[in-house]
């Protein structure tokens, strides 16, 4: 058996050379720490026969591998054509070496290297073989909840700093027992520095804590939750990246009980589900590509449509076709499920627009009024990841939101950085990214930064992002907005500012997904962000490139009565769209007269071109959503409405010059949303068609005056299935080349990326 050299880092020193063989010293980098590339690397090296060693650096691994020329050819192709399913590597370079009296190939320990190519694991689910395990009454690790190995389990979340080893996370506090020990040791073992490995004897345990009890031990503990949980209470609890609120979803008065006390009376919720076939199709409608995304390593949330007859809790989406499902991730949430056997609701653990809590003390201070029980473990949560959030469109996946398992979400760059440069994204969704060379990471969501428990997670982020790829950012670009806090913490931060205008970076954003440089016709279409004439667009197309965007096209502009009051109250909206008409409409409600005053007068009524309010206006004025209670809901709803219609006949809006700008006039569109002659499924379709058409009419006046060579869509407007696959199928049929967004979701969770492209191509 070979040998780990644990206390001398340096490789082992070259002797007597030895002619008949060759020697090359092979440096590999991408995503191959955490990810078991190393005893991959030592089991391929036995099998062709190379003596040698490999060594861990910061972010590189390197190997000197000596043999007979063809084995050193074989074994360079296997190196990256079989290595382990979650790396992702690249041999970035192969010397010549001296060859030397070598008779073993060795593991070496791990050497911190500031500077080099670092790539942080993100967090990944229970693979296939510690399942099997863990479902074995003869294994060890039988039942246990913290199983893992070097292809599953937390990295992310525990990893303080890197190399990534075990002193390095927040397991060094667990000792390994002589088992575990011995099973870390050995390259030969599947567990050979598996930073998080641990058993029933010497790993993480679990509590739980009710109202009147608590339980210790982890047969115990999850005895009292699965108990907890078939009751109908709700019980928080404890992951990978921080707390869920949990209740059985299929129990209708425990998931409006967990609304009533959370106080989120219709934002949809989160289903876990298990690995069972059956049970999936009685709740979902799954076709072969929301099959794989729900399989995906990411286990994110996936959108899909809830299956006819499902015995799933209508409070969990209302009004809405669709929910968002998971499977089960942890082997904590396999223990739960295999017990209950049924879905459960997993929503975050979090006060509304905040980052996910992570600790116990903080969720029992913050959510003792909405959990009734808790489910806690011992291994500490280094920093929050949300699940990731995926819906199919236009035939492919696109990212809502990005978390946990799927960020850090590392790009590379269509050019060189000059300097290090961190982007802080923008109020709302909000993420941040740090770019170097030719790489660029972007963070986890973080969410709203409206708190002081936002603020912590966005300064934690920056921090962190820095500390552990080893980079010390000398710009920061921020949103042109004065009123976002990542601006003003830009703006304070002593780095050399970088202002970005927040359609601007949505542009760029999407340009930056694509190494050719093209001209870009981008439609970004989304609630408000401060444009450069001051007023709030949203309902914008721009032309050009990276760094040179011109407007030349929007929407008519309209004032927003109470400013972002109208975010949230949809009839705001529309009540200007009905007054800048002359159009009396029925539905105001009472303290509409002093809204309409102020409107009249210009005071507290910024002037917008937001497509996303006119999509809530229109769904206010169907009759779906006055006051929303969550962001986005007016929209949801009339485009859940709209898929129970056919395909109708838009209505024509006007195109006209303005102020230098193609300008398409929504006026039509008021009186035909307010036809009660028919049903509110057919209007909303009919928004949604000639929303679609108008696009696409925008699209050819600008190629009929100068041309591009691609059409971008992005902005959260284009969240929307409906309008977004509408758009694409009519502009190709036009003969344009359409995109949407891939990598990053098109809302402002892009920007951070977005400021990345747009401050350096500029500077």
């Amino acid at each position: 058996m070979a040998c780990v050299n644990t206390n001398n880092p340096a490789p082992p020193t070259e002797r007597d050379t030895v002619p008949a063989l060759a020697a090359r010293r092979f440096t590999v980098k991408g995503r191959v720490q955490g990810v078991g590339f190393r005893p991959f690397v030592f089991r391929l090296a036995r099998r062709h026969g190379i003596a040698g060693w490999v060594q861990n650096r910061s972010g590189t691994v390197e190997i000197l591998a000596q043999a007979a020329p063809s084995a050193l050819e074989a074994f360079g192709r296997e190196l990256v054509d079989h290595s382990p399913s979650l790396s992702r590597p690249t041999i970035a370079a192969i010397a010549q070496q001296p060859t030397a009296a070598l008779d073993d190939f060795l593991v070496v320990a791990s050497a911190a290297d500031p500077g080099r190519d670092v790539h942080v694991p993100p967090d990944q689910f229970a693979c296939e073989d510690c399942l099997a395990e863990f479902a074995d009454p003869a294994n060890r690790r039988y039942r246990y909840p913290f199983i893992n190995c070097t292809q599953c389990g937390p990295r992310y979340t525990l990893i303080q700093r890197l190399p990534y080893d075990r002193h390095n996370t927040t397991m060094a506090g667990f000792e390994l027992c002589p088992k575990c020990r011995r099973e870390y040791e050995d390259p030969a073992d599947r567990r050979f520095h598996a930073e998080p490995i641990a058993c029933p004897a010497c790993g993480p345990q679990l509590t739980f804590r009710g109202a009147d009890s608590k339980l210790e031990g982890n047969p115990a503990a999850l005895a009292g939750a699965v108990t907890a949980l078939g009751v109908g209470q709700i019980v928080a609890v404890k992951g990978i990246g921080g707390y869920h609120l949990m209740c059985d979803a299929t129990n209708d008065e425990a998931v409006a009980r967990l609304r009533a006390r959370k106080k989120r009376p219709e934002k949809p919720l989160a289903v876990l589900f298990p690995r069972d076939r059956k049970l999936l199709a009685r709740h979902l409608v799954l076709d072969s590509l929301h099959d794989r995304l729900l399989h995906h390593p990411a286990r994110p949330i996936v959108l899909v449509e809830r299956a006819p007859g499902s015995s799933l809790s209508p409070h969990i989406a209302p009004g809405i076709a669709e929910i968002g499902a998971m499977l089960a991730y942890s082997p904590l949430h396999h223990l739960l499920l295999e017990e209950l056997r049924r879905p459960l609701v997993a929503t975050s653990a979090n006060v509304s627009g905040e980052p996910v809590l992570t600790s116990a003390a903080a969720v029992e201070g913050r959510l003792g009024h909405v959990a009734q029980s808790f489910l806690h473990h011992d291994r500490p949560i280094e920093r929050p990841a949300d699940d990731p959030v995926q819906r199919v469109v236009a035939g492919r996946a696109r990212w809502i939101r990005i978390g946990r398992g799927c960020a850090p979400l590392e790009l590379d760059l269509p050019f060189a950085l000059p300097r290090p440069t961190l982007a802080v994204g923008a109020h709302m969704k909000n993420t941040i990214a740090l770019a170097w060379g030719q790489r660029a990471v972007v963070s986890p969501h973080i969410g709203e930064l409206a708190s002081p428990r936002s603020m912590e997670t966005f300064v934690q982020s920056i921090r962190d992002l820095q500390e552990l790829y080893g980079v010390r950012a000398e710009r920061v670009a921020y949103d042109a907005h004065p009123g976002y806090a990542s601006a003003r913490w830009a703006m304070r931060c002593g780095l050399e500012p970088a202002k970005v205008w927040h359609h601007h970076a949505h542009a760029s954003a999407i340009a930056g997904e694509y190494p050719k440089s093209y001209r870009w016709l981008v439609f970004t279409w989304d609630g408000v962000g401060l444009g450069e004439d001051g007023d709030l667009w949203g309902g914008d197309a721009l032309l050009g490139s990276p760094g040179h965007w011109r407007r030349v096209a929007r929407m008519r502009p309209f004032r927003l009565p109470g400013a972002e009051m109208a975010a949230r109250e949809a009839w705001r909206s529309a009540a200007s769209l009905c007054w800048e008409q002359g159009i009396e409409w029925e539905a105001l409600p009472a303290n509409a007269g002093l809204a309409r005053e102020a409107w009249a007068k210009g005071l507290n009524s910024p002037r917008t071109t937001a497509m996303g309010r006119l999509f809530d206006a229109a769904a206010a004025l169907v009759g779906l959503n006055l006051r929303s209670t969550f962001e986005g809901q007016a929209p949801m709803l009339l485009e859940a409405a709209a898929g129970r219609a056919g395909r109708v006949a838009p209505v024509v809006l006007p195109i006209a010059e303005r102020d230098g700008l193609l300008e398409c006039d929504w006026a039509p569109l008021v009186a035909a949303m307010l036809d009660a002659r028919r049903t509110v499924a057919e209007r909303a379709a009919q928004w949604h068609e000639s929303i679609a058409v108008a696009l696409v009419s925008q699209a050819l006046a600008v190629r009929e005056r100068g041309g591009f060579d691609r059409v971008g869509l992005t902005g959260g407007v284009f969240q929307n299935r409906l309008l977004a696959e509408r758009a694409v199928e009519l502009l190709r049929a036009a003969g344009m080349r359409a995109h949407l967004p891939e990598r990053l979701p098109c809302n402002d969770a892009a920007l951070s990326f977005g400021q990345i492209i747009e401050s350096s191509w500029r500077a």
